[in-house]
């Protein structure tokens, strides 16, 4: 992975090495701030790759952002770009007096090599991930995208909310995102299709469906945990799709959807027991969503060969062995 902070620099070279590294080299865009706000410029940009396509984070100080004719030529890039704007709404004009609203939340999507200006609505930074994916005719399954410009997908469509489910669960820990390479096929086919440009009925977007809708289930499943009284119908219900379908989404994956939300309170539970001493057993028990502290017992036994007390007092005693390690290495 990729990192870099404006941190180390001094405040009157920020802005500048921020364009002339990240923007002008990397991105390809132009970058520009008024002068009197550039000492106070701050930025943290990281980057993995996942598969052939590049997962980047960004979060830095307001700027207004575009990419130019000239950029276009100076830095071609026959590519995909879908980017999640996390904070930071804006304006983005693609050209032709079409001028789109970009809110916190939105998922962005079109060819990196069409010309766009960004100006933020606020002056408080930004934070957005994006995906910048080399096109193929296979990957977007022969379909012209050269004139896909960059606009947000419909913010309430069940295809943007597939797309969104797959993007999130790819940042969740960027270390690892490699391990969701095979999913970026998926979200550029998903959002083809959200801009008219791919047949509902291929199999690679059956395919793609799947997995969107298997990620937006999990995705739910994270959310209410808690809930002891979550069922497969509460969550089929969401999604809207039928209770045999939703048991479909789960079996090529080994587990059913009961042993899948179970793995997952476990691990949010085995989470708490080391983050939240101050807790008992028992109100994390709860709070994972398990109905009985029996049941929480012996499914914790089951799957860690310990107790949660066990397991608890094990990570405890790991964090100074690791600080020790960390220190001796210092010296």
């Amino acid at each position: 992975m990729l990192t870099f902070s404006t941190d180390a620099l001094r405040p009157q070279d920020r802005f500048e090495h921020w364009c002339d590294v990240r923007g002008k080299s990397l991105f390809g865009v132009t970058i520009e701030l008024d002068r009197d706000k550039r000492p106070d410029f701050r930025g943290r940009f990281s980057a993995t790759a996942v598969g052939d396509a590049v997962l980047a984070e960004m979060k830095a100080s307001s700027y207004r952002v575009s990419r130019t004719s000239t950029d276009i030529a100076r830095v071609p890039s026959n590519s995909l770009h879908l980017a999640w704007q996390v904070r930071g709404p804006g304006h983005l004009n693609i050209g032709r007096d079409r001028v789109h609203y970009v809110r916190n939340g939105d998922l962005v999507f079109g060819h990196s090599n069409l010309p766009f200006a960004s100006t933020p609505e606020r002056s408080d930074g930004f934070h957005f991930y994006s995906l910048k994916i080399p096109v193929s005719s296979e990957l977007v399954l022969g379909a012209p995208i050269e004139d896909v410009p960059p606009v947000a997908l419909p913010r309430d469509a069940s295809l943007t909310r597939l797309v969104g489910a797959m993007f999130r669960s790819m940042t969740r820990d960027p270390a690892n995102a490699g391990r969701f390479a095979g999913d970026v096929a998926h979200m550029v086919r998903l959002a083809l299709l959200s801009r008219g440009r791919a047949r509902p009925r291929q199999d690679e977007i059956r395919a793609a469906l799947h997995a969107g809708y298997l990620h937006a289930a999990r995705e739910i499943m994270l959310r209410d945990l808690h809930r002891p009284a979550l069922t497969p119908a509460v969550v089929a219900s969401e999604l809207g799709i039928s209770l045999r379908q939703l048991h479909a989404l789960f079996e090529p994956t080994g587990l059913s959807f009961a042993r899948t939300l179970t793995a997952m309170r476990l691990k949010e539970a085995r989470r708490l027991l080391s983050t939240m001493p101050e807790c008992g057993v028992d109100e994390i028990a709860f709070s994972c969503g398990f109905d009985s502290i029996a049941t929480f017992y012996r499914v914790f036994r089951a799957s860690f060969g310990m107790t949660p007390g066990d397991a608890r007092r094990v990570q405890a005693a790991d964090v100074p062995a690791n600080s020790a390690k960390l220190a001796a290495t210092a010296r």
